[in-house]
């Protein structure tokens, strides 16, 4: 007996990066439980981003097994040929694309200073530029058919910053940036573009010093399923648009950018005029979002 069942995701085709563990295994599970045909990627490397494997086989395994409908593709999203290969799979096995979730990612982790510039490329492509390749091979058909829901990865060492990561965190901020811009491409169209800031337990966050746990038994307020949620809202027909969600442990917020008041000094403004008014123009006590 099948352990799926029929929701509004029945037959959504749903393509997920980095998906072979973690986060991204639980995302394609989640989706493919409530009836969506999912293409399951991974290059099946490790955390640093070297090798490969067949992770992204034994997840379609698991979820064929469970009665669920999946294929896997193993290419790299930070190579363009292998992101739009994502996208051709998805179209050649299921005919369309409705969902776009970019969970791929890789560590590198060191202080500025002791990090090379090629942790520091490697990281950039993985993260930023692999998001935007395979969004971009999905961006025209889900405009086409005036359909389509895009999630971004971001993370808390981007939002707020996080020591040994500045790679990482430029890379993950970096997805709040294009998702601002790709919410108002994609409006006019319903395709509506998201993302999302987690936490939880898994192989990328087992190699930080200090976090000991068995990644195949997470504790369970850092189970990767319980950021799984905030991804399906961010994918459904009444999702949002532009909007960062943080999930972690069965908790859910939002983040947002606020502006404070201008400081207005007027188009002879110097330095001498500006350094007075140092503690108005830091005051953050009135911040509100901003005016587009």
């Amino acid at each position: 007996m099948s352990d799926y069942q029929h929701s509004e995701f029945q037959d959504k085709v749903v393509v997920i990066t980095g998906a072979g563990n973690g986060l991204g295994r639980s995302h394609a599970h989640e989706f493919a439980k409530r009836g969506a045909k999912v293409v399951v990627n991974d290059l099946g490397g490790a955390v640093d981003g070297s090798g490969s494997g067949d992770s992204a086989d034994a997840v379609v395994q698991e979820i064929v097994e469970a009665g669920g409908t999946a294929i896997a593709n193993k290419a790299s999203v930070s190579d363009r040929a292998g992101a739009q290969s994502i996208i051709d799979d998805a179209i050649s096995a299921y005919g369309r694309v409705d969902i776009l979730v970019n969970n791929a990612g890789i560590l590198r982790d060191k202080s500025f200073k002791k990090m090379t510039m090629d942790e520091w490329d490697i990281v950039i492509n993985v993260h930023l530029n692999g998001s935007a390749y395979v969004t971009h091979a999905a961006w025209p058909i889900m405009n086409e058919q005036k359909y389509g829901r895009v999630v971004l990865t971001s993370s808390g060492s981007g939002i707020y910053g996080n020591f040994g990561q500045a790679n990482y965190g430029a890379a993950k901020m970096g997805m709040l940036g294009m998702m601002n811009v790709l919410a108002l491409e994609g409006a006019r169209n319903n395709v509506r573009i998201n993302t999302l800031a987690p936490g939880a337990a898994t192989r990328m966050i087992a190699t930080i010093p200090g976090r000991d746990f068995d990644v195949n038994d997470p504790p369970p307020k850092s189970a990767p399923k319980l950021v799984s949620p905030a991804v399906l809202y961010m994918c459904s027909e009444e999702a949002p648009n532009g909007v960062v969600i943080n999930a972690a442990g069965g908790r859910y917020y939002r983040s947002q950018v606020f502006v404070n008041d201008a400081v207005e000094l007027g188009v002879d403004a110097t330095f001498e005029d500006l350094e007075p008014e140092a503690e108005r123009l830091l005051d953050m006590r009135a911040a509100h979002p901003p005016k587009r």
